[in-house]
C-alpha cells in the first residue's frame, strides 16, 4: 500500500527524515517499491526492478545509521543516506544486467558499478532497478524491442521522451523522489520537458563520468531529473568544483538580473525545416513573462549556425554504435534506426569521423562566441507537445499489444526527432550547461517547458532561475 504521507515528502524532506532516523531506509525503500508495483505496469518506466537487493541494501543502511547514532556520529552519514532512486539502463550497476535497451545484446549482469552508480552509491543511495531507454540511448523516445515503451504519466498514450525517458516517467509518477539521467544530445532535457520536470545538463567535465570510448566528441554528461535537482547535484559534483556551501544551500538565492537572449534558430533548420507548435510558443511566452516579472531583461537574439552541423553531429553521435560489439547473427534484432546508423558508421572512414570532430570543435568556439553577448539563451525545450507512443517509429505501440512491428523508415524517424527537439544537441557539442524548466500546461494537460542555456560554470545560476520561476508560478 502506498503511504500517502511519505508520498507528499519532497526529496530534501525525505533526505532529512532518513538522516535524523525519523524514517528508516527500509520503510522508504518499501514505500517506493510499492509505488513501482502499482504503477509500472501502466507506465513501462522500469525494465528491471531489484526489490530484494534494494531491501537488503536498505537494511545495511539502517544498520549503519544505528551504529553511528550510538556513537553520536550521525554527521558522518553520507549525503544521500537511504535515498531510493533508479538508474537508466545504460548505466552499469553491479549484479544487474545492463540491456542498453537492445535485443541484440546478451543481458549479462554487470561485474561492477559504472562511474555514475559508484558515485551515487558512495553517497548512500539505494538502487531500486533500471529504467527504460531507447536502444543504445540513441533516440528522443524510450521505446525498444525488449520491454514495453515508457509512457508519459500526464497522458499514457504519449511518450516520456528519451533517452532518460524511463527515469523521467518514474520521477513524474512518484516511483522515485529523483533520478540521475545522462545527456549526450538532449537526453535529460527532452524527457524533463515531456514529463514536466526540472532537468539539468551540467557543463562538460562537471560530473565525473568515467571513460567512454564511444563518445569521442565528449558529448555525454550526467545530471539530475528532479524538483530538488540541487540536492542531487551536491552528490554528483566533486566538492572542489561545487559552489561554496554547495548547490542546495545556495539555490534559494535569486540570481542578479540577467540579460536573456531569446532564439528559435536551430542548426538543424537547414536540413530539417521545422515548425514550432503553438503550445511550445505559448510555453515560451509564459517563460518570458515569468523571467520579466523576476526582473530579468529579455530580448531577441539572432544566432547563426554553420549548415555543416547536422552531418558532423550525426557522424559523431553514431560512431559509438558503429563500433559496438554485436554478434553478426544478432544484428537483425536491432531496431531499424540503430541498424541503419550502425551500417553507415561502419562505412564511414576514420578520416571522415576525425574531420567531423574537428568541425564540431570549431562550431563550439563559434557558437559560444555568439552566445557571449547574453547571460543566458532561451528557447522552448521542445518544438512540439509530447509525441504519441509509436509516432517516431511508425509503429503501433499506442494501441497494439507490445511488441509491435517497427514499420517506420530510419531516416524519417531521425528527421522527426530533430524536428521535435531542434535545440538540444548543439548544447552538448558546446559543452555548456542547460536546464529545462516546466512553465506551462496545455489545455489537454500536457506539460511544456523552456530551455535556458548558461555560460560555463553557471549550473547554480540555472538552478536558481528554476527556483525563481517556480516561485512566480
Amino acid at each position: 500500500m502506498v503511504d500517502l504521507s511519505l508520498q507528499a515528502l519532497n526529496a530534501v524532506a525525505l533526505r532529512d527524515a532518513l538522516a535524523t532516523g525519523e524514517l528508516s531506509a527500509r520503510d522508504a525503500t518499501g514505500h517506493f517499491l510499492s509505488v513501482i508495483e502499482a504503477r509500472n505496469r501502466h507506465l513501462g518506466a522500469f525494465i528491471t526492478i531489484t526489490a530484494e537487493q534494494a531491501m537488503a541494501d536498505a537494511g545495511t543502511a539502517d544498520n549503519l545509521h544505528a551504529q553511528l547514532s550510538r556513537a553520536h556520529r550521525l554527521s558522518e552519514l553520507p549525503l544521500l543516506h537511504g535515498m531510493p532512486l533508479a538508474f537508466k539502463d545504460l548505466t552499469d550497476v553491479a549484479g544487474v544486467p545492463t540491456t542498453h535497451g537492445s535485443a541484440a545484446l546478451e543481458h549479462k549482469p554487470a561485474p561492477e558499478d559504472g562511474a555514475l552508480a559508484a558515485t551515487l552509491k558512495g553517497q548512500g543511495v539505494i538502487s531500486l532497478g533500471k529504467t527504460q531507454v531507447p536502444e543504445f540511448g540513441l533516440t528522443a523516445y524510450s521505446e525498444n524491442r525488449i520491454a514495453p515503451p515508457s509512457r508519459n504519466p500526464h497522458s499514457l498514450s504519449r511518450s516520456s521522451g528519451g533517452s532518460s525517458g524511463g527515469s523521467a516517467a518514474a520521477v513524474a509518477a512518484g516511483m522515485v523522489p529523483f533520478a540521475p539521467g545522462t545527456d549526450g544530445g538532449g537526453s535529460i532535457r527532452i524527457p524533463a520537458g515531456a514529463c514536466g520536470l526540472v532537468g539539468l545538463k551540467p557543463g562538460r567535465g562537471m560530473v565525473p563520468s568515467g571513460a567512454n570510448a564511444g563518445d569521442a566528441a565528449k558529448l555525454v554528461v550526467a545530471g539530475p531529473l528532479a524538483a530538488d535537482a540541487a540536492l542531487l547535484m551536491d552528490a554528483l559534483v566533486p566538492r572542489e568544483q561545487a559552489p561554496d556551501g554547495g548547490y542546495l544551500a545556495n539555490v534559494g538565492q535569486a540570481p542578479t538580473p540577467l540579460k536573456v537572449g531569446v532564439s528559435l534558430d536551430s542548426p538543424w533548420a537547414g536540413v530539417f525545416p521545422f515548425e514550432v507548435e503553438q503550445e511550445a510558443l505559448d510555453g515560451l511566452a509564459r517563460g518570458i513573462k515569468l523571467l520579466e516579472e523576476a526582473g530579468h531583461r529579455v530580448a531577441e537574439a539572432e544566432i547563426r549556425y554553420d549548415n555543416r552541423y547536422p552531418e558532423a553531429f550525426t557522424a559523431a553521435w553514431t560512431a559509438g554504435v558503429g563500433s559496438a560489439r554485436i554478434a553478426p547473427q544478432r544484428e537483425a534484432l536491432l531496431t531499424p534506426l540503430t541498424r541503419t546508423f550502425r551500417r553507415r558508421a561502419q562505412q564511414r572512414s576514420a578520416l571522415k569521423v576525425n574531420e567531423a570532430l574537428v568541425f564540431l570543435r570549431q562550431f563550439e568556439h563559434d557558437t559560444i562566441a555568439q552566445y557571449a553577448q547574453w547571460d543566458v539563451i532561451l528557447m522552448p525545450t521542445l518544438a512540439q507537445t509530447p509525441r504519441p507512443i509509436g509516432w517516431f517509429t511508425g509503429g503501433g505501440h499506442s494501441s497494439e499489444p507490445w511488441p509491435s512491428e517497427w514499420a517506420g523508415d530510419a531516416d524519417e524517424d531521425y528527421r522527426r526527432q530533430c524536428e521535435y527537439a531542434p535545440w538540444s544537441s548543439m548544447v552538448n557539442v558546446c559543452g555548456l550547461p542547460a536546464i529545462s524548466i516546466p512553465v506551462n500546461v496545455t489545455t489537454s494537460g500536457l506539460p511544456m517547458g523552456i530551455q535556458v542555456i548558461g555560460k560555463p560554470g553557471s549550473e547554480l545560476q540555472l538552478l536558481q532561475l528554476a527556483a525563481v520561476l517556480e516561485a512566480f508560478q
